[in-house]
């Protein structure tokens, strides 16, 4: 490693950043107001690491993190803090009922949490079940269940950083996608990156984003800005109306949206009056969007690349990604593989699907595959012995290897034996002017087996009947 360059942790990332950058604001957070330097961000990581392993975290020790999106700022100190104690991450749902965690975080045999008061109950409960979890850090203060998270921090700010391999667990991301019980997908050090360590260009500029940090797109969210010499900017609460309003007013360069927010930002009634130009980049992801919605942001925003991406917790740093040039000739495609990143279409029969033959997205990252945690079954059923990931998604790919995602493959409707895509159904309904949004399904049916069903919801005041949509 050159001195002066990051080394291959993700850790390493936000030293060098402290070392040459570190009075530039790494992160803020939008709700609250505040903010943290490249400096504070480290410093605080290496006291609270210290203090976790005084408290007994060891190497190789599973520690969830376990707060709302409310707490940027200490979310991403516990993040870093994990990590330099030598321990794996657990990111923690917030959504999940306490059985829905219990399951999760006992699979993982959790030895800590870092929370906040208002979780603490869930947690409390969680313990008396999970006989690993012995350690409660609450950011707010001690109580008779957790201790405080400043009586966890040393004084020491110096670095520290319990020696990992990369070979070495980072992160267990629970995901269950459409189907079955939560699986964890095990990141070790060495593809914990989508994005790898380098020295970037520090512009001031900055990148928008809201996913949830317990999320792959929030985990992401974390280090990936400064890679790119960003400051994170962060909307713990997304709101169309305010996120068009921050937009205009702070001009980030970038934004990271999923497509439901997508749909709101094109329908609030302040879209086409703020200023929007600031933005050169923004990444719609974690589903298809709607070919309407996206003509509609790219003709907002003439001069920035509207782009659907593919990627999945699974596969890691394999992503699918629209080039700027394409994106007006190629509606309705998520991109193009990027090396190393492989694609293919696979049929029922296992054999590749010739152009614009729909079959099952598989990817595949040389030396970067995952696996899941603790579950060799699953881990043989999603990837093949020669480390293609089965996606699940179906989707073809044109002439020019460009994807295009037509849904989940539980998710396709067989109508009287004819194979009918959710997606293309919602992306037909969302074309009508009034229809602000839609949900389409199959429902029983007699004679055809199923049939298809769409959710509809009109733009206020408007005239639209069953009759004129059905038309349409």
């Amino acid at each position: 490693m050159r001195p002066d360059a990051p080394g291959e942790l993700q850790e390493d990332q936000l030293r060098f950043m402290a070392g040459r950058w570190p009075d530039e604001v790494a992160y803020r957070d939008l709700d609250n107001d505040e903010q943290i330097t490249f400096r504070e961000w480290d410093e605080q990581s290496n006291q609270l690491a210290r203090g976790l392993t005084a408290r007994g975290i060891e190497h190789g020790d599973r520690v969830s993190v376990y707060m709302p999106s409310e707490y940027p700022l200490r979310w991403i100190v516990a993040y870093a803090a994990v990590h330099k104690a030598g321990a794996v991450a657990v990111p923690g749902n917030v959504r999940l009922t306490a059985r829905e965690l219990t399951a999760i975080l006992g699979h993982a045999e959790i030895r800590g949490a870092i929370t906040c008061d208002a979780l603490l109950p869930t947690l409390r409960e969680i313990r008396a079940k999970v006989p690993s979890l012995e350690l409660l850090v609450s950011v707010e203060g001690p109580s008779d269940a957790a201790v405080g998270w400043h009586d966890v921090l040393r004084a020491d700010r110096s670095d520290y950083q319990v020696t990992v391999a990369l070979d070495d667990l980072a992160d267990i991301m629970y995901t269950s996608g459409t189907t079955g019980l939560p699986k964890g997908v095990a990141v070790r050090h060495r593809n914990v990156g989508t994005i790898p360590n380098m020295v970037p260009n520090w512009t001031g500029d900055s990148w928008l984003h809201g996913a949830p940090l317990f999320t792959f797109a929030g985990i992401a969210f974390i280090y990936n800005p400064m890679k790119l010499g960003l400051t994170a900017i962060y909307l713990p609460k997304f709101d169309a109306g305010r996120w068009l309003e921050i937009v205009e007013r702070d001009r980030p360069a970038m934004t990271l949206i999923v497509p439901a927010m997508a749909e709101l930002i094109v329908a609030h009634p302040d879209f086409e009056r703020r200023d929007l130009s600031s933005l050169a980049m923004v990444s719609i992801g974690s589903a298809p969007v709607a070919p309407a919605t996206q003509l509609a942001l790219q003709a907002r925003l003439p001069d920035a690349v509207v782009s659907n991406s593919y990627g999945m917790t699974e596969a890691g740093a394999a992503f699918i990604v629209m080039p700027g040039a394409e994106v007006a000739k190629r509606v309705g495609s998520v991109g193009k593989a990027i090396p190393p990143t492989e694609t293919k279409i696979v049929d029922e029969a296992g054999d590749d699907c010739a152009p614009r033959e729909v079959g099952e997205i598989f990817t595949r990252m040389p030396g970067k595959q995952r696996e899941y945690y603790k579950d060799d079954a699953a881990t043989a059923s999603t990837w093949t012995t020669d480390g293609w990931l089965r996606s699940g998604d179906l989707g073809y790919l044109d002439e020019d290897g460009y994807l295009y995602i037509v849904g989940r493959k539980k998710d396709m409707i067989i109508r009287g034996g004819n194979n009918i895509y959710a997606t293309e159904v919602e992306a037909a309904i969302l074309e009508h002017p009034a229809v602000r949004e839609v949900a389409v399904v199959g429902v029983p049916h007699d004679v055809l087996g199923e049939d298809v069903a769409a959710f509809v919801v009109c733009n206020p005041g408007s005239p639209l009947t069953d009759e004129l949509l059905k038309a349409f």
